[in-house]
């Protein structure tokens, strides 16, 4: 134990408190940007106005505002219910293990998405490829046209095709396979998703909000290339910088980039 002024601080202490800090941490990361800052602080005052309310002694005044902030507390579970819901889905699935357990064949899948993307963004065709954890989407490729094949780029570049009848969707890849094409996914109401995005952009905004996804898009009208995941959307890829993105994700080590150049563009739509 340590003595610090009255208080007895071990190593105990010390851990708990890094355990406390990292929580505070991660919890304002996850509410950063969203309407929980501005809520909070609303809170924070009714609670200091409620004690000075108390202080001076009007009691019918307190009454009333303790009542609303009994009720409050509900209201914030009930008004923040879809981010409660995402918090508790991201800490359900461990990424680590997933990663561990598809490293071995997720090059060789890296490597036909890179080339079907080549050809999808120089004709234009447009493109949205889900790439889901082992357990994942069931619900969205129930939906869909299911597949089960094996991942190459001519097959990717066929389905996107106008003339094919699986174009208009969503593709989905879990466990290093197209499982399901043809599929609908839940579109993103953020209102900073900026206009000239269209709707695949945001269907890849709307299931990475709620799902723990790397969505791959490519657009029809200009070839850009994007990517989306924890809700957010990277957008102007260059080839390089999406192999670079996807063998991040999937656990895959980074190589030397090289001549590398894009107008990639971030945006954090929390």
């Amino acid at each position: 134990m340590i003595p610090i002024g009255f208080l007895d601080f071990g190593i105990m202490d010390f851990i708990e408190t890094l355990l406390i800090a990292g929580v505070l941490v991660y919890l304002y990361q996850w509410i950063r940007g969203s309407i929980a800052i501005q809520v909070g602080i609303g809170i924070v005052l009714l609670v200091i106005i409620n004690l000075g309310i108390r202080v001076l002694g009007f009691d019918t005044i307190d009454f009333i505002l303790s009542g609303i902030l009994d009720v409050g507390i509900l209201a914030v579970f009930i008004i923040f219910q879809p981010e409660i819901r995402k918090l508790l889905y991201r800490l359900g699935t461990n990424t680590s293990i997933d990663r561990f357990f598809a490293r071995s064949s997720s090059g060789e899948m890296i490597d036909e998405v890179i080339e079907s993307v080549k050809v999808l963004s120089k004709e234009k065709i447009g493109a949205l490829i889900v790439f889901a954890k082992s357990s994942g989407l069931q619900d969205i490729i129930d939906g869909g046209v299911e597949i089960d094949s094996k991942i190459t780029a001519p097959l990717i570049i066929s389905i996107f095709r106008r003339e094919t009848p699986l174009h208009d969707g969503a593709v989905i890849i879990r466990n290093n396979r197209i499982v399901a094409a043809s599929t609908y996914l839940p579109i993103s109401q953020n209102p900073n998703i900026a206009q000239s995005f269209g709707t695949r952009h945001r269907a890849a905004v709307g299931v990475s909000e709620i799902n723990n996804v790397f969505v791959l898009v490519v657009s029809e009208e200009t070839g850009r290339i994007s990517i989306s995941k924890n809700g957010s959307l990277t957008s102007g890829l260059s080839i390089q910088k999406l192999r670079a993105e996807m063998e991040e994700n999937f656990g895959i080590e980074k190589f030397e980039e090289e001549g590398f150049t894009s107008s990639q563009t971030e945006m954090n739509l929390k």
